[in-house]
C-alpha cells in the first residue's frame, strides 16, 4: 500500500503545518478583507504560521489569494452537475441565488462575496486577481447559459427567451446582494430580494 505523502514546501522540506487548515484561514481573511488590504502580516496572524512559511508553502501573496478563491469558488463541475438534475433552470438558478443569500450571511464567516472583494481591487498589479475572479463569474454565467438553452430546445421556456441577459440578471443580483450583505442587510432581506429576481423569468 502506497504511504500517504507529507505537504511539502518549494524547497523539498516537508510543511511544519497544516497546509489545508491554513488555505482556509487565509480564504476567510481574504473574505473579511479584500485582496489589496490584506497585508502579509494580517495573513501571517489569520493563518498562525510565519511569513517564510506563507512564501515556502503558497509563493506570495498574490498566489495565496489566487488558491484561497478557487477554495471559495468549488468545483465548477459540482455546479454543472447540479444545474443538469434540476428540474428547469429557472428552478437552478432560484436555489444559486437563495444559497448565495445564505452563504452572505453566514454566522461563522464574513458577508458579502469573496469574488466580490476582488473584483474592487484597483491597483494594476492586481489585474490578474481581477480576471481571475471574472473567469469564475463568466465559468457560472456559461453553465447557466447552458441550462437555460436546454430548456428552450425543450419547450420548457419560450423561443424568445435570452439566455444571456437571464444569465445577467443572475449574476447581477448575487453580486449586489453581496453589497448589502456588507452593508448590513440581514438573510431574510436577501432571500426576498432573491425571490424578486425570479418575477423576471419568463413562464
Amino acid at each position: 500500500m502506497k504511504r500517504p505523502q507529507t505537504p511539502r514546501g518549494k524547497t523539498g522540506r516537508p510543511l511544519s503545518f497544516d497546509r489545508d487548515a491554513a488555505l482556509e484561514k487565509a480564504m476567510l481573511a481574504f473574505w473579511e478583507t479584500g485582496y489589496q488590504t490584506t497585508s502579509i502580516s494580517d495573513l501571517t496572524a489569520a493563518m498562525g504560521i510565519t511569513a517564510p512559511s506563507i512564501y515556502t508553502a503558497f509563493g506570495d501573496k498574490k498566489h495565496l489569494f489566487l488558491e484561497a478563491m478557487r477554495r471559495y469558488a468549488g468545483d465548477p463541475t459540482a455546479l454543472e452537475k447540479a444545474f443538469a438534475l434540476a428540474p428547469s433552470a429557472k428552478a437552478a438558478v432560484a436555489k444559486m441565488i437563495e444559497d448565495a443569500a445564505t452563504l452572505f450571511t453566514g454566522d461563522a464567516t464574513p458577508k458579502g462575496c469573496l469574488l466580490a472583494s476582488a473584483a474592487a481591487t484597483g491597483s494594476k498589479d492586481a489585474a490578474d486577481v481581477r480576471e481571475a475572479a471574472a473567469q469564475e463569474r463568466r465559468a457560472i454565467h456559461a453553465i447557466i447559459v447552458r441550462r437555460i438553452e436546454r430548456d428552450i430546445e425543450a419547450g420548457v421556456l419560450p423561443p424568445e427567451t435570452m439566455p444571456i441577459v437571464l444569465a445577467d440578471l443572475a449574476l447581477a443580483v448575487t453580486q449586489g446582494m453581496s453589497v448589502l450583505a456588507r452593508d448590513g442587510a440581514d438573510r431574510d432581506a436577501l432571500r426576498a430580494v432573491a425571490r424578486a429576481s425570479m418575477t423576471g423569468w419568463p413562464s
